[in-house]
């Protein structure tokens, strides 16, 4: 994927239906006649359906986007190495690097804020679980944990745990909200999987979601792809349509009833985010920033991740596909990677900040070309599954709004405590169910284990403490902390301390307390 200037183009989020005629001239006059080629073979109900749909594409801009994707896609991407520099120092937070005081002043300010309504959680779930291999939202996905939990199960008990530890700090009784960006694909089935759920005990009236925009799918000669006879191929716009959507669907107005400031946005398949982050959180509050990226250190010069930088004094990500591999490899006096900041999709803003976005510069957001395998129908009406790429999807990104920050800081953590992506089924050699699973129940001995508890295999035998897990690798037990019972391995001395625990061990709030009672 790479970035280009392209038209902007969206789905119409108010529209008047369209006669037959109207439509007609339209695509003609954007040469994409062709997408009413099977409309004498429709039943009514179809005909009225489709007719719906094109009445909701913006067809006076359907020309530019088709002939923009396919000229974008046709461009090789500019090379950047002469103009990127690393984001400088005193930009810069590291879990790793700072001292105790200091990630104790902004966990604090974290909770504090977070006491005081001030913080909201950003959920971006637009997307389908298709290279996961299933056919519904990847946040419903269970990832084949000792308890079973989903994605957005783990995430919702995480947001409980939060607001009961600035609860009990702050003597306070707040909430954080969820805002969960789905797209067309999502929506339905998310918001059943949530009510079915009880939303996992969250207050319904706090979890807010919305659709982003979609916009058709087009063939690498500039003409939109039919998915159907009467259905054309449409796409969410990338997870940088969230700026459109937030308008679109009164979000900004909401956060502002509900008193926000502050945002944390982040992508659904990561098993180890931290909602709602006090210690990021407060960090970008002390820092007095409008804008700012979680980071890892690349794993190898190569890696596939966008890298957190400055292009000619400006910050942004720069794909890996878009560096060469000598600057990629280029490395400091000390032997570390010159440009190591890999962005992990989990993003700090002020609502002011997206307000400003909103009003002013979504306009100006860079258009990334993704090329796909669109299924399609043929000219005799046979739907057909490509095996190789046959079409592009025009995406936003969520970090090109990083240029507009006017204080945009950088925060470094852990990978083996905050990252591990879910997107590829098991048989991948990473980020698989298999290698979330083993990062997350890792990182939960490690806890047990700081806590002295004693750890046994399934033999009887003591495990060792662990550091971490490589992708492939089994975690060394079955030891599962419910993030109702511990947020990040908080609390869990006065617990732990001293017993020995046969696995597979699930530390729930039952599980807690009566182990508090021995």
């Amino acid at each position: 994927m790479c970035p280009v200037p392209a038209p902007q183009f969206d789905l119409l989020p108010t529209h008047t239906m369209l006669s037959l005629e109207q439509v007609e001239r339209s695509l003609e006059r954007a040469g994409q006649s062709h997408v009413l080629q099977f409309w004498p073979e429709l039943c009514e109900e179809d005909r009225d359906k489709f007719l719906q749909e094109l009445s909701h594409l913006d067809l006076e801009g359907l020309k530019d986007h088709c002939e923009g994707t396919a000229r974008a896609a046709a461009s090789p991407p500019a090379s950047l190495d002469q103009h990127i520099e690393p984001v400088p120092p005193e930009s810069i937070g590291s879990v790793r690097k700072s001292d105790q005081s200091a990630l104790s002043q902004w966990e604090n300010e974290g909770l504090l804020q977070i006491s005081k309504n001030r913080v909201g959680v950003l959920l971006l779930a637009g997307g389908q679980g298709t290279r996961l291999g299933v056919q519904y939202p990847k946040g419903m996905y269970n990832v084949g944990l000792p308890s079973g939990k989903t994605l957005y199960q783990i995430q919702a008990e995480r947001i409980r745990k939060i607001q009961k530890l600035s609860d009990t700090k702050h003597g306070s009784k707040c909430t954080v909200p969820w805002y969960i960006m789905t797209s067309e694909f999502t929506l339905a089935p998310t918001e059943k999987f949530f009510k079915e759920n009880n939303y996992f005990g969250l207050e319904p009236s706090n979890i807010v979601m919305f659709e982003q925009r979609m916009i058709p799918a087009v063939t690498f000669d500039g003409k939109v792809i039919l998915q159907g006879k009467g259905k054309i191929a449409m796409a969410p716009d990338g997870n940088g349509g969230l700026y459109q959507a937030l308008v679109d669907n009164n979000v900004l107005e909401d956060m502002k009833k509900r008193g926000l400031e502050y945002l944390h946005v982040y992508c659904v398949d990561n098993i180890m985010v931290k909602m709602a982050d006090p210690v990021f959180i407060g960090f970008c509050v002390s820092k007095g920033a409008d804008c700012g990226a979680k980071v890892v250190e690349k794993a190898y010069p190569t890696e596939p991740v966008g890298v957190v930088c400055r292009v000619q004094g400006v910050s942004q990500v720069v794909e890996y596909s878009e560096i060469q591999p000598e600057t990629a490899e280029l490395r400091g006096p000390g032997g570390e990677l010159v440009f190591s900041a890999g962005n992990i999709c989990n993003h700090f803003f002020t609502r002011p900040f997206l307000q400003d976005v909103a009003e002013k510069f979504e306009g100006q957001l860079k258009q990334h070309v993704a090329t796909k395998k669109v299924p399609y129908v043929d000219t005799c009406g046979n739907l057909v599954k490509p095996t190789k790429p046959n079409g592009i999807k025009m995406e936003k990104f969520v970090f090109d709004v990083f240029p507009f920050s006017r204080n945009f800081v950088v925060f470094e953590v852990v990978r083996e405590d905050e990252f591990s992506p879910l997107k590829n089924a098991d048989g991948a050699a990473t980020d698989s169910p298999t290698t979330a699973r083993s990062s997350l129940l890792a990182q939960h001995c490690r806890w047990a284990t700081a806590a002295r508890a004693t750890l046994l295999d399934e033999h009887g035998n003591i495990l060792p403490p662990t550091a971490s897990v490589s992708a492939g690798d089994s975690p060394p037990a079955q030891c599962e902390i419910s993030p109702l019972v511990s947020y990040f391995g908080e609390g869990l001395e006065e617990l732990l301390k001293g017993k020995t625990l046969p696995t597979p061990f699930i530390l729930d709030e039952k599980m807690a307390k009566e182990l508090q009672a021995q």
